[in-house]
């Protein structure tokens, strides 16, 4: 294995870079990457197992470096530290053969760094897995624990336990962790009025637009391969068709996807306009981000508009614009820790705030640029209770007369299965319960 598992790595080392170092999303780059060197099956599996197993796991790789080096990782160069977490992973989370996973490591550590490498992989790889869970969590109760035992920061914990908690599945945080560190199924969108889920595989679990994806590249499947068909988590489909399925389209009405980018939910509501006789404008702020947007419309014919700007613009220059909105607000992406691994790492306590801030000045906009009557979809990927309950709270005070609607209940309409129960108006996906990302979502109208 080591002979064939050497470009693997060093794939996957370079996907670790360019998110320490460019703040990258492993999602997005690691295909990239993978084609670009030519990686087989085997090792673009390996690839992918290699890179979003060391980012879910980088914390506790990293207490484990501190014990086994004897040193802070603030004092390792960082691009050793990759290769140490990259290393660590293999001995304690893969099959790969100790010599292996010791051997092809220490030869992506630059020459200076070789000897350390190969000395705290050799330490590591003397105690078991269970061995050095048993040291990472001795003496730790509660929260603090789960956080050891799970890989995520604590302050993830309190807040994934308190938006449970608001959900009234306040027992089910250990699952729920858990889970996070599961690589998703890999879930596909049929495009209505384009394609159907007989043409993409099984049906889905929840969304009656997704179906399940075979084994393999999904663009190995037609419909997948010329745009009809996409992948998509069955939680984001649900998110943008309860908004376009809450009621019947009417002809003429006009919606608008105020925070488009990459492009995913614009597709699914921009085919589903098109069937109701409706019209999208999709607005994104970051031009790159724009860019894929305009590529995930393009099998649309015409293809909406894509317009680029701040979102808060719409409350003033349109006013009562629009029937339907979608504001899916930039989150912390707690939600999406399965698919986004490194997402835990990278936020801190200190964003939420200006996250908050941004989302309530994106909120008001909607509700004014929203139509007497329209429905507009307060979404994140997030279940943050200071990102969900607490803002859509808020814009329910200072708004005399916008109203929550029971969502849960749309949901479920929309839903093929059961989604269970909540508290609240609000529908409030789970990882650990519906095998989708923790999407929130609060469906608003106005007189």
């Amino acid at each position: 294995m080591s002979g064939r598992a050497a470009p693997a790595r060093r794939v996957a080392a370079e996907v670790l870079a360019a998110v320490r170092d460019d703040d990258a999303y492993a999602n997005l780059l690691l295909p990239a990457r993978i084609a670009q060197a030519r990686l087989g099956p085997a090792d673009a599996a390996l690839a992918t197992e290699l890179t979003y197993g060391t980012l879910r796991m980088l914390g506790r790789y990293d207490r484990i470096i501190r014990l086994a080096a004897n040193r802070e990782t603030s004092a390792i160069d960082p691009a050793v530290l990759d290769v140490l977490r990259l290393g660590i992973h293999q001995l304690l989370a893969t099959r790969i053969p100790p010599h292996a996973a010791v051997g092809d490591t220490v030869a992506l550590a630059p020459r200076r760094a070789t000897g350390f490498v190969n000395g705290v992989l050799r330490t590591v790889s003397r105690t078991s897995a269970e061995e050095w869970d048993a040291r990472l969590t001795a003496g730790l109760t509660g929260h603090a624990r789960l956080a050891a035992e799970h890989a995520h920061p604590e302050w993830v914990v309190d807040a994934l336990g308190a938006a449970l908690d608001a959900d009234g599945r306040g027992g089910e945080l250990a699952e729920l962790v858990a889970a996070d560190n599961v690589a998703p199924a890999v879930a596909l969108v049929a495009l209505p009025g384009l394609a159907s889920v007989d043409e993409l595989g099984e049906p889905g679990a929840y969304a009656p637009t997704a179906a399940r994806a075979p084994g393999g590249d999904p663009a190995a499947v037609p419909a997948v391969r010329d745009g009809r068909g996409r992948v998509q988590d069955e939680g984001s489909q649900l998110a943008a068709l309860v908004l376009s399925r809450a009621r019947p389209v009417a002809t003429g009405e006009r919606w608008l996807d105020m925070c488009a980018g990459p492009g995913g939910k614009a597709a699914l509501l921009a085919a589903e306009a098109a069937v109701g006789g409706a019209t999208l404008t999709a607005n994104e702020l970051v031009p790159a981000r724009a860019g894929l947007v305009r590529k995930a419309l393009t099998v649309l014919d015409p293809a909406p508009a894509v317009v680029e700007g701040d979102a808060a613009r719409f409350g003033a220059t349109h006013p009562g614009g629009f029937d339907r909105i979608l504001l899916d607000a930039p989150c912390t992406g707690l939600g999406a820790l399965r698919r986004r691994p490194e997402a835990r790492w990278r936020k801190r306590p200190d964003d939420v705030a200006a996250l908050v801030a941004l989302q309530t000045r994106l909120l008001d906009a909607a509700v004014e640029a929203l139509a007497p009557g329209g429905l507009l979809a307060y979404v994140t990927c997030s279940p943050h209770p200071a990102e969900t309950r607490e803002v859509v709270a808020a814009a329910l005070a200072r708004h005399p007369g916008l109203a929550a609607l029971d969502t849960r209940a749309v949901g479920q309409d929309v839903a093929t299965a059961d989604l269970g129960d909540g508290i609240g108006p609000a529908l409030q996906l789970w990882p650990h319960r519906h095998g989708t990302d923790a999407m929130f979502i609060q469906l608003l109208t106005r007189p």
